[in-house]
Parts: C-alpha cells; structure tokens; sequence
C-alpha cells in the first residue's frame, strides 16, 4: 500500500506502508472439553494449499460435510465425511482422527493409512479453521458447524490466509450447487454451503 505526501515544497513524496502486522498461527491449548467439543457434525467451506496433492484434491472437492464420533479409544475420533468429488457424491467412514494434547494437534489417518496433522487455529467455538503443518508447504482450511459462516468469521480466515502469502486465486470454496444429501435431511434443506467472495 502507498501512501503519498506532500512535503512542505509542495513536492509530493511517496512512502510504503506496512500491511497489517501478521501474528503467527498460535493453536488453541488442547484440554479435557477438547474432545467432546469436536464432536458433530461440519461443514467444509474454504482451503488453500501450495502442497500439490492438496491443490489436486481441492480442486475436485465442491462438497463436503463430515462428522466426528468417539473412536476406540479416549483420544481417538471416527471420522465420516460425505464428500462431492467431481460430479459423484461419496461416504467416507473408515478413517480415525488422533488428538494429541501435548502439542494440541489432530493427526489424521486415511483409508491409505497415510497421516497428516494439523493445529487447530480459531476465535470461535463454531468453527474449525486448521493450519496443517506436516509439510513445507502452507495449508489452511476452514470448516464450520453451519453451512454458512459470518462476515466476520470469513474475514478472520481470510486474514490468515493473506499473512500465508495466499491470494483469491489461491483458495478453493464449496458450493450450495453441489451439494450431497445428508443422513436425516432431504435434499435442498440448507446443508450446502454458499460461494463467499474475498475482497
């Protein structure tokens, strides 16, 4: 951002302002309402990646909701996504998710046995925005317990992503048109998510 000045010659100078400082990621402190809190129903609304299998998968998913359940084990969540890939709707339910309270981190589990982690960064007990931290690359996306998110949250999020260096180009959002039918709703019932725009 410029901003210019007029010096008292009447010549104009112009300057570089600093854009809004940047504080690092900080994940919330893992605790015993953790686990329980994280439990339901979400809804995934908007990602960024410059990791390439996640750009990949990204720009294929335009829906997706998926839910958490108590695992085996006291620190381990069954997770069942409901995903839109392309034009086909597909239920995922064989995957776990660990929390790990000492460093307040989720690790995920998929059918490939394949893991990834990520901290998870939020203001809002509604929402589920994660910085996923297991390659160089940076990842964030934004999850909610509704399908729609307020202004005000959509600005937090993209606020991390313009200090993660990403651009609207960069981000990939789900859509209301292509939403699946969720277990217990009709289609068309409002479980699908808008298109905000960044600006």
């Amino acid at each position: 951002m410029l901003a210019t000045l007029t010096l008292f010659l009447g010549l104009p100078l112009t300057l570089a302002t600093k854009p809004p400082s940047c504080a690092p990621l900080i994940p919330i402190t893992f605790d015993n309402t953790t686990v329980p809190w994280l439990l339901g129903q979400w809804f995934y609304i908007a990602g960024a990646s410059r990791y390439p299998p996640h750009l990949e998968e990204m720009r294929a998913v335009t829906f997706e909701a998926f839910s958490f359940s108590p695992g085996s084990h006291e620190d381990e969540l069954d997770i069942t996504e409901i995903i839109r890939m392309n034009e086909t709707c597909v239920v995922k339910n064989s995957s776990k998710v660990q929390v790990v309270h000492q460093n307040s981190t989720l690790i995920h589990v998929d059918n490939n046995m394949v893991a990834s982690m990520a901290r998870l960064i939020q203001s809002d007990k509604d929402l589920l925005i994660l910085n996923h931290i297991n390659i160089d690359f940076p990842s964030l996306s934004l999850s909610a317990r509704t399908p729609n998110v307020s202004k005000e949250h959509m600005e937090e999020f993209k606020a991390h992503l313009h200090c993660l260096g990403f651009t609207e180009e960069d981000v990939f959002y789900t859509s209301r048109e292509h939403a699946c039918p969720l277990p217990g709703k009709q289609t068309g019932e409002g479980n699908a998510v808008p298109v905000p725009q960044m600006g």
